[in-house]
């Protein structure tokens, strides 16, 4: 005999006790709760005492593996970016991926669905018709090996993994995008249907990660997920199956880039283990920041776009030698790798140049030096840039970057 508490539809509450030391709470007869002394079994979910996940994934502690992926912070900020180039960025983790004679413009805009800020916005400026085999228009989303390792991408014992998004177009039908490895010899395309035009809808791609190829833990790219607003045949795949090859999407989708002025939206990009696309995991704006200033950060003030001509968070130094600058800013945290340092003057704005008072006022030439993963040491120009070697005071504001 087992204690029962049983809700019977027709009978109301039924209690029947015994000593076996086990209570189970039914409903209609259907066991719903267990409790004895192996702990506390839910037949839904598993037992408490042993569980080992959540929905396929961990059972506490971070469970999106993106960064950013609500759109809530644009260090770079300036209100449309166009990407027209490989790796320009608006808002910060997500970048381009563009080789064509067609253009679209990356937007952080606040038209989203319910319980988000921001989202990213994508317009097509210039449209491409005949996509030429070699071409593609994409945005993507980089991770940085370190973040993956767990997945255990490449080995027997690869994670299946939930890659899940809030998406609207003024399109319909299906789209594509693809994940793919660093060396982009391994990929896997991928398609969803946007069902109705202008209409937020939340979609969702499960996969069992790669069990071969060669997939990087270390600070490089590791995995590479994207979406595809029109590529030629050479990368084209075939949809939902890990492939050699270098792939942006499976062949049979909308090519938004086609379509003048057609738009695309996301939020709510979130990557995690296991088979089901659990809610948004939200993060702080601070949180996020953090995050994203380990692959570019500046010293400008949040809002303000680089090249502004500003002293708000300004860095300053002294000149004691004819071809050096002793200006030591510290990053705000410790970057992926050495970045990539430009420096611009706080009176003009012009990239390239440090504002020298005192007897100088003038902007002259420099480029950052001595630079580390934490910051840089000082600021070289050309010797003999300034009669003087001593005493002048310089200025500037900087921005660095080490994005994958």
């Amino acid at each position: 005999m087992v204690a029962k508490i049983n809700a019977d539809t027709s009978g109301g509450l039924k209690i029947t006790s015994d000593t076996s030391g086990t209570l189970e709470i039914q409903s209609a007869g259907t066991t719903k709760f267990t409790v004895n002394s192996a702990g506390v079994d839910i037949p839904a979910i598993g037992t408490i005492d042993g569980l080992t996940s959540i929905n396929g994934g961990q059972v506490g502690g971070r469970r999106n593996l993106v960064i950013n992926g609500e759109m809530q912070v644009s260090q770079r900020v300036g209100t449309t970016a166009t990407a027209t180039a490989n790796g320009s960025y608006l808002i910060d983790r997500f970048s381009t991926y563009v080789n064509g004679g067609g253009a679209y413009t990356v937007q952080q805009v606040t038209d989203t669905p319910a319980g988000f800020k921001n989202a990213a916005k994508v317009t097509i400026t210039t449209a491409d018709s005949s996509i030429a085999a070699g071409d593609y228009y994409v945005m993507q989303y980089r991770m940085e090996g370190t973040d993956i390792g767990h997945l255990n991408c490449g080995t027997s014992d690869a994670e299946t993994v939930t890659l899940s998004f809030w998406v609207k177009s003024s399109l319909t039908g299906n789209f594509g995008g693809a994940m793919r490895n660093s060396a982009a010899d391994r990929n896997y395309p991928y398609l969803y249907n946007i069902a109705q035009a202008n209409t937020w809808e939340k979609k969702s791609i499960t996969l069992t990660l790669d069990t071969t190829g060669t997939w990087l833990t270390t600070t490089g790219q590791g995995l590479v997920f994207m979406w595809d607003f029109g590529s030629g045949t050479d990368f084209q795949g075939t949809a939902d199956q890990w492939q050699a090859g270098s792939f942006h999407s499976a062949g049979s989708q909308v090519k938004l880039i086609a379509t003048n002025s057609a738009t695309w939206y996301v939020t709510g990009v979130q990557l995690e283990i296991g088979s089901t696309a659990t809610d948004f995991e939200h993060k702080s704006f601070g949180e996020e920041l953090t995050l994203c200033q380990r692959y570019y950060t500046t010293s400008y003030s949040y809002g303000t776009a680089a090249g502004t001509a500003t002293y708000d968070g300004s860095v300053k130094g002294e000149s004691y030698r004819a071809d050096r600058i002793d200006i030591c800013p510290q990053f705000k945290v410790a970057m992926r790798a050495v970045p990539t340092v430009t420096i611009y003057s706080p009176t003009s704005g012009s990239a390239g140049n440090v504002y020298f008072d005192h007897s100088v006022n003038a902007d002259r030439t420099a480029v950052g030096s001595q630079i580390g993963m934490t910051g840089f040491g000082s600021c070289y120009r050309s010797a003999g840039d300034l009669a003087h070697n001593g005493d002048q005071h310089a200025t500037c504001q900087y921005t660095a970057a080490a994005e994958l």
